[in-house]
């Protein structure tokens, strides 16, 4: 299921591949996709900018005290999902659609991809059949429902074997 946005926006940046705008229902922003992409495909390498030993709610977490913001900026505006449609692959530092892609879906991941405990935990709305609810980490999920989703090599380490 893609989020795609039928709800009145306002372009707030243009990205080439991707537009940031404030969607107008609940005065927040997110990326919508611009173009078509095929699942698999890389939408756009990263890097790191900031880089600190402590997250917060615009970091993505690399290491167990690591933690970078995303390079390009825009990145920082895709919002959480339980039905991602990009992931952030922290080895290749690649943003990669975990499936197809059309203009005006909305581009989303699951941050606990990429946390194993989040600084601001919070309730998800994001309307999912499979919704989780309440998005804290990768460590508050147990291994069976975090094996249905694509992990970074890191979040990986961090399970119990």
């Amino acid at each position: 299921m893609q989020v795609q946005t039928s709800t009145p926006t306002k372009i707030i940046s243009t990205h080439g591949y991707a537009n940031v705008v404030l969607l107008m229902h609940n005065n927040e922003q997110a990326l919508l996709a611009t173009t078509y992409f095929k699942q698999g495909d890389v939408i756009e390498k990263f890097s790191s900018g900031l880089v600190q030993n402590f997250p917060t709610y615009l970091t993505v977490q690399i290491g167990e005290n690591l933690h970078i913001t995303l390079q390009p900026q825009h990145l920082q505006y895709i919002n959480h999902s339980c039905n991602p449609n990009v992931f952030f692959n922290t080895d290749t530092f690649e943003l990669v659609a975990l499936q197809n892609i059309k203009p005006d879906d909305e581009l989303t991941f699951f941050y606990p991809s990429t946390e194993w405990q989040m600084t601001q935990p919070f309730s998800c709305n994001c309307g999912y059949t499979k919704c989780l609810q309440n998005i804290q980490g990768a460590a508050f999920i147990s291994k069976e429902v975090l094996s249905t989703y694509k992990l970074t090599g890191f979040v990986q380490k961090m399970l119990p074997q």
